[in-house]
């Protein structure tokens, strides 16, 4: 039996796939890039991953602004399990025989996923923690606005979420690996880029689709 076909609700549900979908990417790709530490005049201030990362908080407000927090709380639950699902099969790899003429290859590659489980788990639960207090106080912060405002809800609830999210990351990921003033100098300087990021490149754009597809629903 095949569902009847609806225009209109097929938009919206193909819509809804690519924001996830682009959502989970960049997630995937933000813990990649974490491996990599920028360091700038002998001072590490963030990983690589954090430029990407404002994406994934951009597109979780979207998805709150026009689905709501119990669907955006889904999405979040599945992007911690395809987040699983890709560093279990990536650790599997460096355990498979490799021939010799790509020893390079696979140092370079155990190098990089060899210590992502434990970047991994740093995310995951940063990730949660303050993706989901980022949605949630974007959805409390809506209604005491009456829906007004997107750009001070957006940021206001990045706030909160930022500095949940990087304080449990950094301390999770690279405590022992790193030097103390270091760390708090990660910290700080990954709030900032990030709020940064979305306040002048996310929110605009968020603040433009979701407007644009709301119309459309009326």
């Amino acid at each position: 039996m095949q569902v009847t076909e609806n225009p209109e609700k097929n938009r919206q549900a193909t819509t809804f796939v690519i924001i996830v979908s682009i959502l989970i990417t960049c997630y995937l790709t933000a813990n990649a890039m974490a491996v990599k530490l920028i360091n700038v005049k002998g001072i590490t201030i963030f990983d690589a991953g954090t430029i990407i990362f404002p994406i994934t908080y951009m597109l979780g407000d979207v998805l709150t602004e026009i689905w709501g927090f119990k669907t955006a709380k889904k999405v979040i639950w599945l992007t911690f399990l395809c987040e699983i699902i890709f560093t279990f099969f990536t650790w599997i790899g460096t355990f498979l025989p490799y021939p010799e003429e790509t020893t390079t290859q696979a140092i370079a590659y155990e190098t990089v996923f060899g210590i992502v489980p434990r970047i991994t788990l740093a995310s995951l639960i940063a990730f949660l923690c303050g993706e989901l207090i980022n949605s949630w106080s974007f959805e409390a912060i809506k209604k005491k606005t009456k829906g007004k405002w997107f750009g001070i809800r957006a940021i206001g609830s990045s706030i909160f979420g930022y500095t949940i999210d990087t304080t449990l990351f950094v301390l999770i990921a690279f405590y022992g690996t790193v030097p103390h003033h270091d760390l708090f100098t990660m910290i700080v300087i990954q709030i900032i880029v990030k709020l940064a990021l979305e306040s002048f490149f996310a929110t605009p754009f968020a603040y433009a689709f979701t407007q644009k597809f709301l119309q459309k629903l009326k």
